[in-house]
């Protein structure tokens, strides 16, 4: 009588666990330079305004205010479609147990 292997049984030639840490770690560096990005580029925006003065400098800090604002709402936005994608490749690729 021969062993008939499932579909739950992982193969040893697919090590299912592996591919998971894999996975979570590439998840976890993507979630990590999307911070980076955020932080840097929030941080750099409040030294655009060197040298002005008066209404001049008011009107450079709040330019820069709603400029940053837009900069991160666009790289949340994309932050939250790569997830979404990632999300989906992950119910995708992953064996069923």
């Amino acid at each position: 009588m021969t062993h008939i292997q499932t579909q739950a049984e992982p193969t040893p030639e697919q090590p299912v666990k592996k591919q998971r840490h894999i996975f979570r770690w590439v998840f976890l560096a993507i979630q990590a330079l999307f911070l980076i990005w955020i932080i840097s580029g929030v941080g750099d925006a409040a030294d655009n305004c060197d040298g002005e003065v008066g209404q001049a400098l008011d009107m450079c800090q709040a330019g820069t205010a709603v400029g940053a604002g837009i900069g991160v709402a666009l790289v949340i936005f994309l932050w939250v479609a790569v997830d979404v994608i990632l999300g989906i490749t992950y119910l995708i690729v992953r064996k069923k147990r």
